[in-house]
């Protein structure tokens, strides 16, 4: 055991039960049909082919995130639950890696880890890129570069006066015979 007095123990161990029951919820509260439902099952859309490309990408976006969020919930409550057994165990606040205690202020602050601040694991940004940029061609040479130096060109928020001498899709500029009379009277 520690050098936490009984007082600290007995807190810790209470905001880890009710920790651990708020994830228990959340996790149960998740439809599992939603969750595990095909895209297709999910949307209600018999088919994503009349769909906009950007409409299915961003229901694919949207279980991404939750898929992730459930991720996260599962993994936190799976160190909760590591927390708990330790404390059964009497190996709670003592470091697993260096067997040194862990301070009281890192276990109010964290009270699952299982680490002092040495010894905790890193949780570095992958480098890794996508398999695909490895078989995409590369951008034309020089393409992003002095952004600043042609700005005010046509890739400007501006941009719409440029074209709006154009017309849109439903200005009379769009109609088969702009001189035709049935166009004139709207029929």
């Amino acid at each position: 055991m520690t050098s936490i007095t009984k007082e600290q123990y007995s807190e810790l161990r209470r905001r880890l039960l009710g920790d651990q029951e708020r994830l228990e919820k959340q996790l149960d509260s998740r439809d599992e049909t939603i969750r595990d439902a095909s895209l297709r099952e999910s949307t209600g859309e018999l088919s994503a082919a009349d769909n906009h490309p950007g409409d299915v990408g961003t229901e694919v976006f949207e279980r991404e995130r939750d898929m992730a969020i459930e991720e996260t919930l599962s993994e936190e409550l799976d160190e909760i639950n590591s927390a708990l057994q330790r404390m059964d165990e009497g190996q709670y606040g003592i470091c697993i890696i260096c067997g040194r205690e862990i301070p009281y202020e890192r276990l109010e602050a964290l009270p699952y880890t299982a680490y002092c601040v040495e010894d905790t694991p890193r949780k570095d940004i992958s480098d890794d890129r996508p398999v695909e940029e490895s078989v995409m061609t590369p951008p034309p040479s020089g393409a992003g570069i002095n952004r600043q130096r042609n700005d005010g060109k046509f890739d400007d928020a501006d941009a719409w006066e440029a074209v709006e001498d154009y017309g849109t899709s439903t200005s009379p500029g769009m109609s088969v015979d702009p001189g035709q009379d049935d166009y004139k009277k709207g029929v």
